[in-house]
């Protein structure tokens, strides 16, 4: 789950994270009377959106004056909000965050990401700030410093002074204030279950201070139960509504650009499917796990969401029964074509728990444009060949 911005400096402040103040605004009325609450003669237009570059997008602005603040933000919400997190359809801002003006004298990244291959969290550090930190990454990748963290003994002095050493911090006050804001940025990111945090630009002021000038966080859904105040700060409009409407019916979806629609169980065999999909020569139109739970009714919900995708011009079901059973799968299909108008070819692998009866079931069933595959190599080759036309 992800959090605007405005949020996410909430949650920094309860931690003693420094961020400059700010207030949130429907209306440029509100917008307004947020810049004169603030006070100051700046003040920042943010768009609160659940996707970065907005600045680049021309989501973020700054007004001299009160009535700049009001034509800002009457610019800013209502429009459809193109960055290159969001894609081409972009993200329709419905709130901008008012933010007093701060005094940058340097633009640092800050970021806590989870390392899979470490099995740990990594602290990543950049003297690159307000760059997008995928093109360093791509371009000057020696320019980002990571530091992994074992949670078996947390954020200590020798991490800090690696990360103020990497980023050519020498004045020993300054090197005191980021290790602190670095050490309350872990504990925050470790006692809320988050899976990152991203401040993009944390600056330094002329007095030295250093302040998240922006906050990027994200969570582990499966740990909301934990955090029901996090859980309550979900804004579903920002959502992709069939994702959303997937999760529901205990449905992993993804929506892809591709052409090829993937129902599998497990999260493991369907990256694998899309993996083999495009060794194959086509695209996969989505990614969806149906899981060890899988009814005739959660299937025909995976076709319907599938096949909203006008894209999508052949479904590759590849079923390994163990957990969940083929027959079940094989009815699924069933009840979809009753359901739904499934009107593109369905190539299905189903192997495992009851494969022979499931085999028998849609045998019976007598669906022309249904076809059977033997292995996932099979499957795929002939979901490739059907999106073509072929």
């Amino acid at each position: 789950m992800n959090i605007h911005e405005y949020q996410a400096k909430q949650i920094f402040k309860k931690y003693g994270v420094p961020t400059p103040r700010g207030i949130v605004a429907n209306t440029p009325a509100e917008a307004v009377k947020a810049a004169q609450e603030l006070g100051g003669n700046i003040w920042v237009v943010k768009a609160q959106i659940h996707a970065g570059g907005r600045g680049l997008g021309g989501g973020v602005k700054l007004a001299k004056s009160t009535e700049e603040v009001r034509e800002l933000a009457g610019q800013i919400l209502g429009m459809t909000l193109v960055t290159h997190q969001t894609g081409p359809e972009g993200k329709l801002v419905q709130k901008v965050y008012i933010e007093e003006g701060a005094d940058i004298k340097d633009e640092l990244y800050l970021g806590v990401v989870l390392d899979r291959a470490k099995e740990m969290p990594v602290i990543m550090a950049s003297t690159e700030g307000g760059m997008e930190i995928e093109k360093v990454a791509e371009e000057t990748p020696e320019k980002i410093i990571k530091v992994a963290v074992d949670p078996a003994i947390g954020f200590q002095g020798f991490h800090g002074r690696e990360l103020v050493f990497g980023l050519g911090i020498t004045d020993p006050a300054e090197q005191k204030k980021f290790i602190s804001f670095a050490s309350k940025l872990f504990k925050l990111y470790m006692e809320n279950d988050a899976e990152l945090i991203e401040i993009n630009p944390l600056i330094k002021t002329g007095a030295g201070d250093f302040i998240a000038l922006d906050g990027k966080m994200g969570f582990d859904d499966s740990a909301l139960y934990r955090h029901p105040d996090i859980e309550e700060m979900r804004d579903i409009s920002e959502e992709d509504p069939d994702e959303r409407e997937a999760s529901q019916y205990g449905l992993s979806y993804v929506a892809l650009d591709g052409e090829i629609g993937c129902m599998v169980n497990g999260a493991g065999l369907a990256m694998g499917t899309m993996d083999t999909i495009n060794y194959m020569g086509g695209t996969p139109a989505n990614f969806l796990d149906v899981g060890g739970k899988a009814n005739a009714e959660t299937v025909a919900k995976g076709f319907e969401i599938i096949l909203k995708n006008p894209k999508v011009k052949a479904i590759f079901v590849n079923i390994f029964g163990g957990i969940v059973r083929c027959d079940r799968i094989a009815n699924g299909i069933l009840e979809a074509t009753k359901m739904v108008d499934v009107h593109v070819p369905v190539i299905v692998r189903l192997d495992g728990t009851n494969a022979l009866e499931a085999a028998e079931i849609l045998k019976n069933a007598n669906i022309a444009n249904v076809i059977a595959a033997t292995d996932l190599a099979d499957g795929a080759a002939k979901a490739v060949a059907a999106a073509k036309g072929e």
